[in-house]
């Protein structure tokens, strides 16, 4: 399926976290580029591609799945399952390099609370059920839903049989498989104003097409960033992907804010 290659896996540090994903379902939806850069930390720009209609698009993603036997490699006997909703749009970090931003994570567990009183990243819990069914590779249906508050979401997909090829916007199917699923940095604003940042590894995704019966995403909803009722740029899914998380993050020094335009 082209000429793009995942990086080779790095040795895991005893501080790493290893998981299998189950149930990954990548849902992307294009944005107006102005609204996200205003809610993006200043260090970071947006990645933004002209579609098919022309228009100048911006893009962020709902990352859902299922952690299974979530551990530490210096502590493998202890390990945890749970359901897992990112929210990430694509970006230029401050060395210029493809990146994505976290604006939060949704945990279904309690253990939500140690990464955000560790390292200041934004992950809160959600009650959350993920129920897919797949024919091997191929999901049938999947059905996302989360009871929380801010981060509410009520999800349906019909998979298909499709490998993701080229999506509107993108050269071909390595330059959208580059940009949209295997983006391996990461940043988040901690509540002291600075950047955090980690990185993970995964081998290159494989995912077929789905299409949307329904995606409300509350936390991009209440970014205004995603009107209700709008319709995904794409749906991807696969039934599982081995995922290695590097930790602790790294912090990183707060920009100076952006001034106010004129006018404004």
């Amino acid at each position: 399926m082209g000429a793009f290659v995942a990086p080779a896996r790095t040795r895991a540090r005893w501080t790493d976290a290893v998981t299998d994903l189950r149930h990954f379902a990548l849902v992307t939806f294009d944005v107006d580029p102005t609204r996200l850069a205003a809610a993006l930390p200043d260090e970071l720009t947006p990645e933004v591609r002209r579609l098919d209609d022309g228009r100048q698009r911006a893009f962020v993603s709902a990352v859902s799945f299922r952690d299974v036997d979530f551990r530490f490699r210096g502590a493998e006997v202890v390990k945890a399952s749970f359901n897992q909703t990112n929210y990430r749009a694509y970006v230029y970090g401050p060395d210029g390099a493809r990146a994505v931003h976290f604006f939060e994570t949704t945990l279904d567990s309690r253990l939500a609370t140690i990464p955000r009183r560790l390292w200041g990243m934004p992950w809160f819990g959600g009650r959350t059920a993920i129920d897919a069914a797949w024919d091997g590779e191929h999901c049938r249906t999947y059905r996302h839903v989360c009871a929380g508050a801010r981060n509410r979401v009520d999800a349906e997909f019909v998979g298909t049989d499709t490998p993701a090829g080229r999506l509107d916007g993108f050269a071909d199917a390595d330059d959208a498989a580059i940009v949209l699923t295997h983006p391996l940095d990461g940043f988040y604003r901690q509540p002291n104003g600075c950047l955090g940042r980690y990185s993970v590894w995964h081998p290159r995704l494989r995912p077929t097409i789905g299409s949307a019966i329904r995606a409300r995403y509350g936390v991009f909803e209440l970014l205004g960033l995603v009107e209700p009722g709008a319709v995904p740029h794409s749906v991807l899914l696969q039934p599982a992907v081995e995922f290695d998380v590097h930790l602790p993050p790294v912090r990183l020094r707060a920009a100076p804010a952006r001034e106010a335009a004129s006018g404004s």
